[in-house]
């Protein structure tokens, strides 16, 4: 049976603590979180005792022949009613300011997290591809693979790629972010032919290799309730991360992970039914009010954007092996687009507190001279259906323990147009659509075939 942070925090507390020091937190919430425990241990066994009592006198009563006698066991039981009632409510106040504190604790970090403050510290594991390299970043190029000891075949040429949010709409003149500000506001986007046949491109490719490995292609809702948002993050970290319906308890999802989530809440799961492996594809709504100033230009982080998306139900003991699949699946999809990328294991620090362990899958992005985020793939172990209440039933002796949640993107649209923008362009502003992706375009007499052409030079 796996570990609850419940039975952490009475049986290994130092566990808990060490976690919350590579996360950088105040460790000193473990001491106030035991307090209450034991407050609410005392006084559960004082109210089982007074209600002992209390059934023994009431028991008692129907059998006294004695009027003063019987008088007295009444006042004693009306006393202990009262007693208990009080103590009652005593509980559930305990148990419920437990229960809040317990709830903010993030996820138990792995042993073979990196620990570190920023994503200075995320550890690349392994790269792949040849990137295309422009002379004038080759030292940049160089701290970002050399620097942690790899050496990474690549193409040095020397004319700067121009970067993706101009592709975009200086040059194919295909997006339009500066009507979409007017519209909408910042990070919003118009595009249009070319790129809307990409975007649709990308989700069919990753739906069609994510179904053909056996997982259950899911149209979760768009929207779902305060309840399911609370069991699948940390509400007081992304809150104003998150769209709210004004005058409903509904938001829209940031991901599909949410809805999927939230699809066995309160449910109990038979072992031989997992793992339960779902691809769901939605749109994704973000405020991305931590953002800042960075990335305003063009449409790496925006808004709103499609999302195809990796989700898996696991037992605890296949959990771990589980990650390592969701991670080798999105390799298998930037290979397949022919995409250079490295991953990276997330440093403590960056992990949210679902997640004990996270992968980011980086692309190159040659006009950028650097790697950026396309994916990210974890494990969060059973934060989720803890809070969800999704039981995993073990057939010998019926155990009911909590199953293990996981999920990574498998493509992000429009964040992996950007990295086809700056990977596939050719000197003249052609930029060469992955061979993959030609498939899903060719049935459309209006969908590009091969490349996408600067603006006056359409086929």
């Amino acid at each position: 049976m796996t570990w609850s942070l419940l039975r952490y925090l009475r049986e290994s507390p130092d566990v808990l603590r060490e976690s919350l020091r590579k996360r950088f937190m105040d460790p000193s919430m473990v001491d106030r979180l035991r307090g209450l425990d034991e407050q609410w241990r005392r006084l559960k066994r004082t109210v089982d005792e007074i209600r002992h009592k209390h059934n023994v006198i009431t028991h008692s009563i129907a059998r006294t022949k004695d009027p003063e006698e019987r008088r007295k066991l009444i006042e004693e039981a009306k006393r202990l009613l009262k007693e208990r009632e009080r103590l009652e409510a005593e509980l559930k106040r305990v148990e419920e300011e437990r229960e809040r504190l317990l709830l903010s604790l993030p996820n138990i970090v792995h042993e073979s997290v990196p620990v570190g403050e920023s994503d200075e510290y995320n550890m690349p594991i392994r790269f792949w591809g040849r990137p295309k390299v422009y002379r004038g970043f080759l030292d940049r190029f160089r701290e970002q693979t050399e620097k942690w000891g790899f050496k990474v075949d690549y193409e040095v040429i020397d004319w700067k790629p121009v970067g993706h949010a101009d592709m975009l709409e200086r040059v194919l003149k295909l997006g339009n972010t500066a009507k979409a500000a007017e519209v909408a506001g910042s990070r919003f986007y118009y595009l249009f032919d070319d790129l809307v046949w990409l975007d649709f491109a990308l989700l069919m490719y990753a739906i069609d290799k994510l179904t053909s490995k056996g997982y259950r292609l899911v149209l979760p809702p768009y929207m779902i309730r305060h309840r399911i948002l609370m069991g699948v993050i940390d509400m007081e970290t992304f809150r104003d991360a998150i769209y709210k319906v004004e005058g409903e308890d509904l938001y829209l999802i940031a991901t599909a992970e949410h809805p999927l989530a939230g699809l066995y809440s309160n449910e109990e799961i038979m072992e031989d039914e997992l793992p339960i492996k779902l691809v769901g594809v939605s749109p994704c709504f973000r405020k991305e009010a931590g953002a800042g100033n960075r990335d305003l230009k063009g449409i790496f982080r925006v808004h709103q954007f499609h999302k195809v998306e990796q989700f898996v139900y696991a037992k605890p003991e296949e959990s771990w092996d589980i990650l390592e699949e969701l991670i080798r699946n999105a390799e298998e999809l930037f290979q397949g687009l022919g995409i250079p990328y490295r991953v990276v294991n997330a440093a403590s620090g960056e992990l949210g507190a679902p997640a004990a362990k996270k992968y980011d899958l980086e692309a190159w992005m040659p006009a950028q001279g650097r790697y950026r985020e396309m994916v990210s793939a974890s494990n969060t172990t059973d934060w989720q259906s803890y809070r969800l209440n999704i039981r995993l039933v073990r057939r010998k002796g019926m155990v009911r323990e909590y199953v293990h949640t996981l999920n990574s993107t498998a493509i992000a649209s429009t964040r992996t147009i950007t990295a086809i923008l700056e990977n596939f362009q050719e000197p003249d502003g052609t930029v060469v659509i992955p061979k993959v992706l030609r498939k899903y375009l060719e049935p459309f007499s209006k969908a590009p075939k091969e490349a996408i052409y600067p603006a006056g030079k359409r086929e």
